[in-house]
């Protein structure tokens, strides 16, 4: 039988959302290309059409009895205005594939930053549309790109060099972003989102002391800024940012949200040190898109009982894959509304058997001609970590001056999840070099890889 409800879902997230205690956990499923799924459309059509984001995301908020929704998942939207080219998919959102402040380009060469450009329109007439379909009940949420990540679209890979050699660039660069983080929160809140996620993937490519000069000074003022606008806020970083949290949780945010890369029970103990709401951490492709019904409610029920009932939003790690079926969404929906299902899942399910990946032939990394660089990602296309990673690899392999093979596995296909198992990898993105994991979810500059695949191709040749 399923609980009574008083509190409408909305209510119930923004209580959560303020830290206080909650009947049962907040529910945010991040819906952004998955919509065009429900609705018969590309990620592309999507993405492009206020009209079919209204039906995907109102149609997901109320398939999966959402307590907060997004109107969009898509951290380019920004970086496209800015002068950033796209390369746009089926499946994903677009990527970005130029970067105008890279090679000597400064802020006096990039197109004004002008809210009537882009698809910004689109999103702005989706906005009002979707909360005055379901703002009465479904809290919205506006997500913006972090202002670290926008950097890194507009700078490239360089940034990373630049945080070492260059530091008042970077800080220059930085302000430029948090002024654009500020303009995108207005939109979101003038059209109608209650809710701002600052999502800014990034920043768990970098270290704490980084992250303390030139990533929090900036966040706590888009949050400051968003307070200032009676709206709530949220730094949601995906990728392996453990290293990181405590910093994050210094952020003046309301909520800070992660993936499955991170503890969820360390984030919840730093949440109650720093008088934080928290979210996470469904396990995004093993089980959100290849699992069982069955996987997902476990998967679910682990998240509900390490995160409690005190400032707790259970989601997913970051945007629901394409092709996420919806059968297991709607399982997760029943765990967190149905607290009698949820006491029978406990005592009557069982997990999917773990694959060995036994089959799957990995190469003969001593013999063969080439140095193998294995970068297992989520998506290069859809997810900026992996993106910067595969493009360090590439140029790292350009750089090295010796025969290398770069090979992206995206853990969205079984073949994905074998090399990362068979690897022993833990975290993504990550390079291995010759089956080695090398750089673990952070991403190396261009000379230091080059040096180490110069090292192993040393090692190959001589035992020969």
């Amino acid at each position: 039988m399923a609980d009574v409800e008083v509190l409408t879902g909305k209510e119930i997230l923004l209580s959560a959302l303020r830290n206080e205690m909650t009947d049962r956990p907040a529910w945010a499923p991040f819906v952004g290309v998955h919509g065009g799924k429900l609705v018969g459309a590309t990620a592309t059509e999507y993405l492009r059409s206020a009209d079919l984001m209204v039906e995907g995301q109102v149609k997901a908020a109320k398939l999966y009895r959402a307590d907060g929704i997004p109107v969009t998942f898509d951290l380019q939207m920004e970086a496209e205005v800015l002068g950033c080219k796209l390369h746009w998919a089926d499946e994903v959102p677009p990527s970005v594939v130029s970067h105008p402040l890279a090679n000597g380009g400064s802020l006096s060469d990039l197109p004004e930053f002008d809210l009537s450009q882009g698809r910004f329109p689109l999103v702005a007439d989706a906005t009002e549309r979707i909360a005055a379909a379901i703002g009465g009940e479904t809290a919205i949420y506006g997500l913006i790109t972090g202002p670290f990540t926008l950097l890194s679209h507009l700078r490239g890979s360089e940034l990373f060099m630049d945080l070492m050699v260059q530091p008042e660039l970077v800080k220059e660069h930085m302000a430029f972003c948090t002024r654009i983080c500020r303009e995108t929160s207005d939109f979101y809140l003038r059209h109608g989102a209650v809710v701002i996620a600052v999502v800014d993937p990034m920043t768990s490519q970098i270290s704490p002391d980084h992250f303390n000069q030139f990533v929090a000074p900036y966040l706590n003022e888009v949050f400051a800024h968003i307070r200032q606008r009676d709206a709530f806020s949220s730094l949601f970083v995906c990728g392996d940012a453990t290293r990181n949290l405590d910093v994050m949780c210094r952020t003046a945010c309301d909520n800070v949200s992660i993936d499955e890369n991170i503890p969820l029970n360390l984030l919840r103990n730093l949440s109650t040190t720093y008088n934080k709401s928290f979210g996470g951490n469904l396990r995004l492709t093993t089980v959100l898109l290849l699992g069982s019904e069955s996987d997902c409610m476990l998967d679910a029920i682990r998240c509900i009982d390490r995160g409690g009932r005190k400032g707790f939003v259970l989601a997913p790690g970051c945007d629901l894959p394409y092709g996420t079926p919806e059968k297991n969404l709607e399982a997760v929906a029943t765990m967190v509304r149905e607290d009698y299902q949820r006491t029978v899942a406990r005592t009557t399910l069982q997990a999917t058997k773990m694959d060995s990946f036994a089959d799957l032939k990995l190469p003969d990394y001593d013999n063969e001609e080439a140095v193998i660089l294995d970068v297992i990602t989520l998506d290069s296309s859809a997810c900026a970590p992996c993106l910067y990673m595969v493009d360090a690899a590439i140029k790292g392999a350009q750089a090295a001056g010796v025969e290398v093979d770069v090979r992206e596995h995206k853990i969205k296909s079984r073949e994905g999840i074998g090399y990362m198992c068979r690897l022993n990898v833990e975290n993504i993105p990550t390079i291995c070099i010759d089956g080695q994991p090398t750089y673990m979810s952070q991403i190396p500059d261009v000379e230091t890889l080059a040096e180490a695949i110069r090292v192993r191709h040393q090692q190959k040749t001589s035992a020969k």
